[in-house]
């Protein structure tokens, strides 16, 4: 029970280290976008999908150990988690106390990683509603406003100044 309890506060460990190293790839990401660097963000895009990749792995072993530790004290396995594991071991305070820091610490690191996450959310909807404006922008520039001229029955021709058709005599 001692050794899987171990287990499980070294996978949490090194699921706040790829929290911390994903932090570090959101804030490159940040500067990125705000420089509008393409190749820039798909680096970090594809450095964060590695780590992501390991991450989700750490996070199936934690399942398997956590499930090893349900099935050593007679619990329901679907139903053991890191906070009920820590009120099971009341009576070893070291280790619970170990293993509600790692936890502490996990949470900490995740919900710094959202924030980051939320903020850069915002920033690539900015950036996706400014290329759509330049995009509006740039349409716009090659229409014109439609001139008046009316045909025999006095209805608008709708004929647009500065369109793009060659007219030439030969």
């Amino acid at each position: 029970m001692a050794s899987l309890v171990e287990e499980l506060v070294s996978v949490l460990e090194a699921e706040e280290k790829i929290y911390q190293t994903m932090f570090e790839y959101g804030e490159r990401k940040r500067e990125v976008l705000i420089a509008a660097d393409v190749a820039g963000l798909e680096e970090v895009t594809t450095l964060e999908q590695l780590k992501s990749d390991e991450l989700i792995s750490l996070s199936n072993r934690q399942i398997q150990v956590l499930t090893d530790i349900a099935t050593v004290l007679g619990m329901n396995q679907g139903k053991m988690t890191v906070s009920r594991l820590i009120g099971c071991l009341g009576s070893q305070p070291q280790v619970q106390q170990q293993l509600t820091d790692a936890r502490d610490r996990l949470i900490e690191a995740a919900n710094r990683m959202k924030s980051l996450n939320d903020e850069n959310i915002i920033l690539i909807k900015q950036a996706i509603e400014l290329n759509e404006f330049d995009l509006t922008l740039f349409k716009s520039l090659r229409q014109a406003p439609e001139t008046a001229n009316y045909n025999k029955s006095a209805y608008n021709t709708g004929t647009l100044l500065g369109s793009s058709d060659f007219d030439a005599k030969q």
